[in-house]
């Protein structure tokens, strides 16, 4: 699920090459797996058409970590539940190109990414 931004932007000026974390709208509601700094952990995305956000349900070991993480545009996903074993490192839904202040269904996985920087 994790996949590598390619370093350039439409403009043609470098930029550090980034992996973000792919999700498949056309799957949702659906979990995967992925590995974080040697530990395992499941994802499961949801969406909410009425109000057109995300959230993310976080497990570890089939045990419930984080229920309805809203993913939030810049806020790093699990800021607030660092006291709980959730992943240490960093991930930010943005737009490198700066175009978004949200995050929506039209734009997640098109502009918008999970990025681990």
């Amino acid at each position: 699920m994790l996949d590598q931004d390619a370093g350039a932007s439409s403009g043609g000026t470098p930029r550090p090459a980034y992996q973000y974390i792919e999700i498949d709208k056309n799957l949702i509601p659906y979990n995967f797996d992925i590995t974080l700094e040697g530990h395992t952990f499941t994802f499961h995305i949801n969406y909410n058409a009425m109000r057109d956000f995300f959230t993310i349900d976080l497990f570890r070991n089939d045990e419930p970590i984080v229920i309805g993480q809203r993913v939030m545009y810049s806020v790093p996903l699990f800021l607030n539940q660092q006291h709980l074993d959730v992943p240490t490192v960093t991930i930010i839904p943005y737009d490198l190109a700066l175009n978004e202040k949200r995050v929506t269904w039209e734009n997640l996985n098109n502009t918008v990414f999970l990025w681990i920087p």
